[in-house]
């Protein structure tokens, strides 16, 4: 393993502190500094985690030629416009979901990562967590065969949320869903069409003209004879948290448990009826990891709930995937490669969100892809 460091700063510190500790740990990392607005929680956790530059100016950071690169965990409306402004400030970027809320600030960043040769990546929890990187290594080794289908969910319960999300359209946070279903076979969307379903209550239709309690979409792959269905929920729905995965290939299928906790349940092929189904514990994935992180995939930054962060805690730990995507980002800059996903990926992934929404709003009319989401 190489020896070189790679300096990092955290920019956002509510989930952005469960990042903290790997970094720190990371062989190939240095975190130098942190940044957020809120100037007694920054002294806090510099404090605690002993870091000695902290920043409550972005625009201060980025002029810090210390960093070689930022992890961006603001609030959606900014993951846009920071991932923009650091990469022409010369720093790699690695940013929350998703990538943006438009199609053309999607375009600008892939065009800046094009001309400035530096790298992006969205840290797309559920490619990486241990249930998604169980059927990667089911289809990799062959053992699904013909992949013939894929589906995935993302249902979530918002009320009390602040700031932008009250009202968000389901597909405009969709990347949860998109991410697995591309990200199994590294697979492009072609063009979209998405429907709505039900209707939420009228003060959270007014924050963003957005009836919809429901957003199912269907995805057609590009160069491929596949197609995957995704839906979202947000708001006036009775679900518990469910960010779901499934795969359906021509020997093994893969479905994931209704109730949060439950085993998978992987379906054999040409066995006697009763035999097809067998709930399956999934193996975690620390193996794939350096020695240093590899205990992260199993706890967060804290030993209590009280100070891990809500997505952390209702997204059961977000499938241990926090370390492997420290690892992807650090490792692709160490190495001069491209992580999973990269920004063309990235784009494709946030703009089948983005074009869904508008797809639904005007009854499911197809919506194609832009140009510059795909590899060639």
């Amino acid at each position: 393993m190489s020896d070189k460091k790679i300096n990092i700063a955290i920019v956002g510190l509510g989930f952005g502190a469960e990042f903290i500790p790997i970094y720190q740990k990371h062989p190939n990392a240095n975190l130098i500094a942190i940044c957020q607005r809120n100037e007694s929680k920054l002294n806090e956790l510099g404090d605690l985690f002993k870091i000695e530059k902290i920043y409550t100016s972005y625009d201060e950071l980025l002029k810090d030629p210390d960093v070689d690169a930022v992890h961006i965990n603001t609030p959606i409306p900014n993951h846009g416009e920071q991932s923009i402004k650091a990469l022409k400030a010369g720093k790699h970027v690695a940013c929350t979901v998703p990538m943006a809320t438009s199609v053309e600030e999607c375009e600008e960043i892939v065009r800046l990562c094009e001309t400035t040769g530096l790298t992006y990546m969205m840290m797309e929890t559920v490619v990486y967590a241990r249930e998604f990187l169980y059927m990667k290594e089911l289809y990799e080794n062959g053992d699904l065969g013909k992949v013939q289908f894929l589906k995935a969910s993302h249902q979530q319960d918002m009320d009390g949320w602040p700031n932008y999300w009250p009202g968000l359209p389901p597909m405009h946070y969709a990347t949860h869903c998109v991410g697995p279903v591309l990200g199994l076979t590294q697979s492009e969307a072609e063009y979209v069409s998405c429907f709505g379903s039900g209707t939420i209550r009228e003060e959270l239709i007014k924050e963003y003209n957005s009836p919809f309690a429901v957003e199912t979409t269907h995805i057609k792959f590009r160069n491929s004879d596949l197609s995957a269905q995704v839906y979202r929920s947000l708001f006036d729905v009775a679900r518990q948290y469910r960010e779901s995965f499934e795969v359906y290939g021509s020997k093994k299928s893969v479905e994931w448990p209704l109730i949060e906790g439950k085993p998978l349940v992987v379906h054999t092929a040409k066995k006697p009826e009763p035999e097809i189904p067998k709930e399956t514990e999934c193996p975690d994935f620390a193996k794939l990891l350096p020695k240093e992180i590899q205990h992260f995939t199993t706890k967060g930054v804290y030993d209590d709930d009280e100070h891990q962060h809500l997505s952390f805690t209702q997204g059961a730990g977000h499938g241990g995937s926090h370390p492997h995507l420290v690892h992807e980002f650090v490792n692709a800059l160490i190495t001069k490669s491209a992580p999973y996903p990269n920004a063309k990926q990235s784009a494709n992934m946030t703009c089948v969100g983005i074009l869904s929404h508008e797809s639904a709003m005007k009854g499911g009319e197809l919506m194609k892809l832009p140009d510059f989401t795909f590899s060639d």
